[in-house]
């Protein structure tokens, strides 16, 4: 395990309790008659991963003194908006491995991914509706719509070569930190706090998300597959246009210019090696970094209204720790 991988371990195991209470929750509304439902499902969610989104609202909740038990039921609405966009992302990009192991559509098929994807959805649904509270229920839904449009949006980009780095941001503003926010808004609206507070708890976990999302993109370019779980390359594969390829763009000399433009139109990674090197002699990686820090520091900087407890250090921790991230 690296140093940053202890780190964050030790900031989430403030919550092992109120996750493995969350699993409890998630495991019983994942029941259903038909059994292919409950068989992928499962099978995703058994993969594990980060977790950070429910780990975001159990983490809030706490920071705020919040200990209801609707923290847990929407920490699994969270997880399961979530693991609905991943179903569905990989579909519609054709992946193959996942957090080390085949995707959900690899062993299952396209369809019943897409519609055990939908179930997740509509499931998620039901349980927010039972918290009773509109302005929660508002929350989740303008999310879910978002991460839609974000999705399109970066369908509509795929392959764009001349994709601007405001354009990049304003797709996984949409598609990543959206549910980042919405997860620390939660917190604060079951805590009952004030708008001020609501915001600050919101602006947290969108610079959170992006920051996330933005050395997740800079891991394809300097990254071990057999941390990551997934192939590096994928994203210039499938023609997804990353911060670190806009930067080096913007940077390299002509001829490098061209090579990236042509991998991002065709998907040819058969020059990977030659632009992994473009994009480090650019220096476009650290500057890629240096765009995750500064969302990391927005988010530390959110942190400072809120009470100062083990879970609002924890919180801060997971800000920090981000940019040691290596999978």
């Amino acid at each position: 395990m690296s140093a940053n991988s202890s780190s964050t371990a030790a900031a989430l195991a403030l919550i092992a309790d109120d996750m493995s209470a969350m699993d409890a929750v998630i495991e019983q509304r994942l029941q259903s008659e038909v059994p292919l439902v409950a068989q992928v499902s499962q099978y995703i969610i058994a993969a594990g991963g980060k977790r950070l989104r429910p780990a975001l609202v159990l983490l809030m909740c706490g920071a705020l003194d919040y200990r209801g038990d609707q923290r847990l039921n929407l920490a699994a609405v969270v997880e399961f908006i979530h693991t609905a966009t991943l179903l569905h992302d990989d579909v519609v990009d054709d992946s193959k491995l996942r957090r080390g192991r085949s995707t959900a559509n690899e062993v299952f098929g396209n369809p019943a991914s897409v519609l055990v994807g939908d179930f997740l959805y509509s499931r998620a649904f039901q349980m927010m509706v039972e918290v009773g509270d509109m302005r929660i229920m508002q929350t989740l839904a303008e999310a879910t719509n978002v991460i839609a449009e974000g999705e399109v949006l970066q369908l509509m980009n795929m392959h764009d070569a001349a994709l601007s780095e405001e354009g990049y941001l304003r797709v996984i503003r949409s598609k990543t930190a959206k549910l980042f926010e919405a997860s620390a808004r939660l917190a604060a609206l079951l805590a009952g706090s004030s708008p001020a507070v609501e915001q600050h708890c919101a602006a947290y976990g969108q610079a959170l998300g992006t920051a996330f999302q933005v050395i997740d993109d800079v891991l394809d370019y300097d990254g071990d597959v057999s941390e990551m779980g997934k192939n590096l390359g994928d994203d210039l594969r499938e023609g997804k246009v990353t911060l670190p390829l806009i930067i080096a763009m913007q940077r390299g000399a002509e001829a490098e210019r061209t090579a990236i433009r042509q991998a991002i139109e065709t998907g040819d990674t058969g020059k990977m090696a030659q632009i992994v090197a473009i994009v480090q002699h650019t220096g476009a990686l650290q500057a890629t970094r240096d765009a995750a820090a500064a969302e990391a520091q927005r988010a530390l900087n959110a942190l400072q209204t809120l009470p100062r407890n083990p879970y609002s250090d924890a919180l801060e921790q997971l800000a920090s720790q981000l940019l040691a991230r290596r999978s």
